[in-house]
């Protein structure tokens, strides 16, 4: 039995940090989840998406069942080390950890994963960052919520929905523009009156605007790529892939 496929952050990551992320090949899932969805809310076979589970954490040798969030699209932080990593989490759409043996997880399917550690390793953290997540502040959570410098934090920015299948309206624009006037370079008109968004160009920019400089990551594109990648976008009924980070 093969395991999953991974993408392992490319990253300058402390010593005891690791890091994955989950494509949608090599699970059992069948469609439209197929094959490898680790989302348990989607509407797939419950156990489907327990064994795809049982394999990432045996692939990744997880020190524990990570804290799977109820994701909302917002911006609350959960902190594991105050509300443990179990099934009564409340909704949150970030969360950290200062222990090991904790696993911080993001589900997306087009919304972009960022992960983030401290340079000295001893605090960690991620946040799921669609439009409505990154406008209403979830990056700036997550890092508060961290107690690290931000200029020692380094962070990677996960497989997304690019910018050239990214199409929104006006109030998406307008939701980024209000408080960041410089945000418009990150979306392009398009023929039919709206915009191409650029996600990753708008989460830098907030990092920055943070102090976080150290960024890595970006580049993918979720919907062009559907051997690899679920995309909600594309697809509408699809599974969940995940991002995940611990310190062993």
């Amino acid at each position: 039995m093969s395991g999953p496929d991974l993408i392992l952050p490319d990253w300058p990551a402390p010593a005891g940090v690791r890091a994955a992320f989950s494509l949608r090949t090599h699970g059992v899932s069948r469609p439209p989840f197929d094959s490898f969805n680790i989302g348990a809310h989607v509407g797939d076979e419950p156990r489907d998406v327990e064994e795809n589970r049982r394999r990432l954490r045996e692939c990744l040798e997880l020190p524990c069942e990570p804290a799977w969030l109820t994701q909302e699209h917002g911006w609350r932080v959960a902190d594991l080390d105050l509300e443990g990593s179990g099934g009564s989490l409340a909704p949150a759409d970030g969360v950290v950890t200062r222990v090991p043996g904790r696993v911080c997880a993001i589900q997306v399917a087009d919304c972009m994963p960022v992960l983030f550690a401290s340079e000295d390793g001893t605090a960690i953290g991620a946040a799921h960052a669609g439009w409505r997540g990154l406008a209403g502040g979830v990056l700036e959570a997550v890092v508060a919520a961290m107690r690290a410098p931000p200029g020692g934090l380094l962070a990677w920015l996960g497989p997304a929905i690019g910018q050239a299948h990214f199409e929104v309206g006006e109030e998406v624009r307008a939701a980024f523009l209000t408080a960041d006037p410089g945000a418009a370079a990150a979306f392009r008109a398009n023929p039919r009156g709206r915009w191409q968004g650029d996600l990753y160009g708008l989460a830098k920019r907030r990092l920055a605007a943070l102090g976080v400089t150290q960024v890595h990551g970006g580049g993918w594109c979720t919907y062009a790529d559907a051997r690899g990648f679920f995309s909600y976008r594309r697809d509408g009924r699809c599974g969940r892939m995940a991002a995940l980070i611990w310190r062993t």
